[in-house]
């Protein structure tokens, strides 16, 4: 029995599997990552309106003023779902 090491014919590294497997994970999010700012470049988010908390304001009030004109039918409504107290 000899004690000499065994040479072993390598292929490249291009022809092993598992180094292909290490790279796509990396390559995969750049790749992503390129896509991302293409479509925020091609399609920015639009500006905020100067009067947004105006306008927030004036939908609550027009909410609460359709509210307030419900308010008669639905009193009536759970009046008449309620059972009658003996």
């Amino acid at each position: 029995m000899t004690n000499e090491p065994q040479m072993q014919d390598s292929a490249p590294w291009w022809k092993h599997g598992h180094v292909w497997l290490l790279i796509s994970g990396p390559a995969t999010v750049v790749v992503a990552g390129f896509a991302t700012a293409w479509i925020a470049i091609k399609s920015p988010d639009p500006v905020v309106e100067a009067d947004y908390y105006r306008r927030g304001i004036e939908i609550n009030r027009t909410l609460a003023a359709r509210d307030k004109a419900n308010l008669p039918a639905l009193q009536g409504r759970n009046h008449a779902a309620t059972p009658a107290q003996p």
